[in-house]
């Protein structure tokens, strides 16, 4: 947003090292654009570090029509000049949203959204026919099951102190459609970034990869027919004796066979803290002195590795769902979309996925954004300090993990990491000095879906 354009003095002619300030492109080592005239920029209507900071966290902005209906997006001077002649206010920061204030014919772009499901990473991806308007990952944060365990385990616990009740089997049914919490979850994160892109950006279609996975397939290629139907504990009688025909009598820890006075031990490769399940795949057989041995000295290495294929039932799951809830949605597969990216040159990743979902193919890209997803309401479980009974924080405090906020005194923005001291401190990222609320003079409350500035700068 430069102002004036003035031409310094005494600046050496014919030189290929002057570097201009206007344009990174004529900052070449072999010669100069224009190499008599050097400009300077000298008067900006913003920080400049406010303007890398928009940059950062979206090239463009998006614009609302005074019914709430979303607009082609336009650049960060437009949207303040808007701004400052009363056209347009404010609604958002993050993203960095306008909402016009006078009537404005309602042309728009055809606009194309592609996604990249997957199962704790989200591509997106928003193009036209000449450019990519916005692009990004949604990072889940995978915690559904770690939560719904440590609800369990406290619920459990606070009912057997109560006096025995009669089982009540009234409310067991199970609804048509239902999905496992964990899978729910990720599922409506789907469903409301799909929304929330439509109404910011004038999509008029949407496409999403999907996939079914055969998982006994990939397990045996050569099953077939009868045998789906058997599955790996067929024909015996427990899971021990499978697991000890699995290994032919040898422990995994030691590679010794099995002695009568030597008892075995059943050992979860993936812990069931970490999300391990029970399935044999997940199980080893082990001396007991070897289970004793490898749990003290934690050394894992020579155990088999295990493969839980959540992310391939997550995908098989809502494969047909998406289709139920959204009529409208085209689909398209994982090969397409990897022949289609190996032949363009793009790198795997998530939103290199998306983009190509989206139709993209000539069309200039733009730098990639992050979004964490985060848990809004938290109702944790904690021990009393005067006792061991657990309480629940009721409480909701106005700060909440993610919330950018500003103390007195100080322009630097930070980041919420959390509150404590029953809300008489609040700590950040930033720094490990805390801060009284009393102190905030501004907050900008950040949704489920948090818009984090830094770009994408590794493989997703």
């Amino acid at each position: 947003m430069q102002q004036l354009l003035v031409k310094l003095e005494n600046v050496p002619r014919n030189t290929p090292l002057v570097p201009c300030s206007t344009s990174s492109d004529l900052n070449r080592v072999e010669k100069l654009s224009d190499q008599n005239i050097v400009l300077a920029n000298n008067n900006l209507e913003v920080d400049p570090e406010q303007i890398t900071a928009r940059q950062n966290l979206l090239v463009s902005v998006i614009v609302l029509s005074r019914n709430g209906k979303p607009l082609m997006p336009c650049s960060f001077r437009k949207s303040k000049k808007l701004v400052k002649e009363g056209k347009a206010k404010l609604i958002s920061c993050h993203p960095f949203t306008i909402k016009l204030t006078i009537a404005t014919g309602e042309t728009v772009q055809k606009c194309k959204l592609g996604i990249d499901v997957g199962y704790k990473n989200i591509g997106f991806s928003v193009v036209t026919d000449k450019k990519e308007l916005v692009c990004g990952v949604v990072e889940l944060d995978n915690k559904t099951v770690e939560r719904l365990a440590n609800k369990a385990m406290y619920r459990k616990g606070r009912r057997n102190k109560l006096w025995y009740r009669e089982p009540r089997f009234n409310n067991r049914a199970i609804n048509k459609g239902w999905l496992p919490p964990s899978v729910e979850r990720r599922y409506q994160t789907h469903l409301s970034l799909i929304k929330k892109l439509c109404s910011w950006y004038p999509i008029d279609g949407a496409i999403i990869e999907t996939a079914n996975f055969d998982i006994q397939k990939i397990d045996n290629p050569d099953i077939s027919g009868v045998e789906y139907q058997q599955g790996n504990l067929f024909q015996y009688q427990n899971t021990r004796a499978y697991l000890f025909a699995r290994e032919n009598g040898v422990c995994q820890y030691c590679s010794k066979e099995f002695s009568k006075g030597n008892s075995s031990h059943i050992h979860h490769i993936i812990p069931r803290s970490k999300q391990g399940t029970d399935k044999p795949n997940n199980l080893a057989l082990l001396h007991e002195n070897c289970h004793t041995k490898l749990h003290k000295k934690k050394d894992f290495s020579k155990l088999k590795k295990n493969k839980q294929y959540k992310a391939e039932t997550f995908m098989s799951i809502i494969g047909k769902r998406f289709q139920i809830d959204l009529p409208n949605i085209r689909v398209t597969f994982g090969y397409i979309t990897n022949i289609v990216r190996n032949s363009l040159g793009l790198e795997k990743t998530h939103y290199n996925d998306a983009f190509v979902i989206a139709g993209g193919v000539e069309q200039s890209k733009i730098d990639p954004i992050i979004i964490k997803q985060k848990h809004k309401n938290n109702r944790k479980l904690q021990l009393n300090r005067k006792g061991y009974n657990p309480s629940i924080r009721r409480q909701r405090y106005s700060l909440q993990p993610g919330d950018i906020i500003k103390i007195r005194g100080c322009n630097k923005k930070y980041t919420v990491k959390g509150v404590h001291s029953y809300g008489k401190a609040v700590q950040v990222l930033e720094q490990k000095k805390e801060f009284s609320p009393k102190k905030v003079n501004w907050a900008y409350h950040q949704k489920t879906l948090m818009w984090v500035q830094d770009q994408v700068t590794s493989k997703t």
